[in-house]
């Protein structure tokens, strides 16, 4: 068993790992030009969405089917992943790394049926239309079955949320947004969820707590800074420029490829998560409005006079306990080297 969930773990790091320069370069483009950003350009910002919506996901759905059978269960594989990004109103990474494969496999299964029935010159016509009929029922799953399944987590995910936090269990409440996170639902979880109950609650006290629990930019930095003193290969290496935007910039997506990589890094951010939240509740942290992007200098523009302390310091345990446990399961279940090799010569 744990032979074979190593073995899924190092097929998800081959996906994300080769493509983590086109995450950076997207965070980089977000961080500078949306309107929150350091230098920002309605133009420029133009891109952002199209990037993360349809380009970041169908380059992982084209790795995970070209792992499979080469180039044409690449191509296949980025057509079935266009499926899945339709069919769901959220970035499609766990689709793309669902289809991709998939389509792979199915064009790799097409072509060992038809090998040695193809008639001399025929090849070339026979393989085009062979994956371009293939790609029809698998855009058409993806649409109808993959996107509306991830869009059902994603009501649920807001609903435990929403009791969690009603029933003051805060400090819990990382157990599910830090996975929500990672698969793209932040912005559903924060501004669907957390932002409207903390504007409730700020109107009554002046700050809210609930700012504070999806934009925290700890647990993200923790995790980052765990990859480069304890990780090795691109994850190593491209680490510091992650943590630049994810801190600085306040693109917490950034980090998300990191823990799709080598997903019991899952455990890093949650741990961090919790601890921080904790901290929040026992200290009476809160902030007057979300900070947007959720970087440490919006942290820094909504704190309220006298409560630089304790959401501060909450952004510092996060940071540190994720660091913490990150480096641990580094240690302990480190990215195998033969992934990174991979990733480094793809």
């Amino acid at each position: 068993m744990k032979e074979k969930i190593q073995q899924l773990g190092g097929f998800m790091a081959g996906m994300v790992i080769p493509n983590i320069g086109a995450f950076i370069g997207w965070g980089l483009i977000t961080a500078l030009f949306i309107p929150t950003g350091w230098l920002p350009n309605s133009t420029f910002s133009q891109v952002v969405g199209p990037m993360i919506t349809y380009l970041l996901p169908l380059l992982i759905g084209y790795t995970g089917g070209k792992m499979i059978h080469d180039v044409r269960g690449g191509v296949v594989g980025a057509a079935a992943t266009m499926g899945v990004i339709v069919g769901a109103g959220i970035p499609m990474f766990l689709g793309g790394m669902i289809m991709g494969p998939l389509g792979g496999w199915a064009m790799k299964k097409v072509d060992q049926l038809l090998e040695d029935r193809i008639p001399v010159g025929f090849e070339m016509l026979v393989n085009n239309f062979s994956a371009g009929i293939l790609i029809i029922p698998l855009v058409l799953i993806g649409q109808m079955i993959i996107g509306p399944v991830v869009g059902g987590f994603s009501a649920i995910a807001g609903h435990v949320v929403d009791i969690l936090v009603k029933a003051r269990l805060l400090p819990l409440a990382a157990i599910i947004i830090e996975p929500a996170k990672i698969l793209f639902l932040n912005n559903a979880l924060n501004h669907g969820v957390l932002a409207p109950l903390g504007v409730i609650a700020a109107k009554q006290t002046g700050h809210a707590i609930h700012f504070l629990l999806e934009t925290n930019p700890g647990p993200g930095l923790g995790l980052l800074a765990a990859f480069y003193f304890a990780g090795k290969g691109m994850l190593k290496q491209s680490a510091p420029g992650a943590m630049i935007i994810h801190f600085l910039g306040g693109i917490h997506e950034i980090y998300f490829p990191y823990v799709l990589a080598h997903p019991i890094m899952l455990l890093s951010v949650i741990s961090g998560g919790c601890a921080a939240d904790f901290w929040f509740v026992v200290s009476g942290a809160g902030v007057v409005a979300t900070p947007s992007p959720g970087s440490i200098f919006a942290y820094l523009a909504v704190i309220p006079p006298g409560f630089h302390f304790q959401v501060l310091t909450g952004v510092a345990i996060g940071a540190a306990v994720s660091f913490a446990v990150g480096a641990l399961i580094l240690k302990v279940y480190p990215v195998r080297e033969e992934e990174e090799e991979a990733g480094e010569s793809a």
